[in-house]
């Protein structure tokens, strides 16, 4: 049983990091959007391809403009940080538990 542990809690940590990669992509769409870079660069299309179907469902369900600043990105980093810190602990309690 030991073993499954420790794959549940490496794949944990796995997640973790993957959540935390994503804060910062989120954070560099966010200054992206102040600079306005070349929109036909790859780099730039892979960040707005992974950010901004999220931040536009956010922006569906919550009205999240204020005056000329864009609360989505905000929200989607409190609701990833949410579940780094409450959901995936509460789901290695419950795997390791059983």
């Amino acid at each position: 049983m030991s073993v499954f542990v420790a794959l549940v809690v490496r794949l944990a940590t796995i997640v973790s990091w993957l959540l935390d990669i994503y804060i910062w992509i989120v954070i560099i769409r966010a200054v992206l959007s102040w600079v306005r870079p070349d929109p036909y660069h790859p780099i730039v299309r892979f960040i707005c391809n992974l950010v901004d179907p999220v931040t536009y469902r956010i922006s569906q369900i919550i009205p999240t403009r204020v005056g000329m600043v864009d609360l989505a990105p905000l929200i989607l980093i409190v609701v990833v940080q949410l579940i780094r810190s409450y959901l995936l602990p509460t789901l290695i309690s419950v795997l390791v538990g059983l």
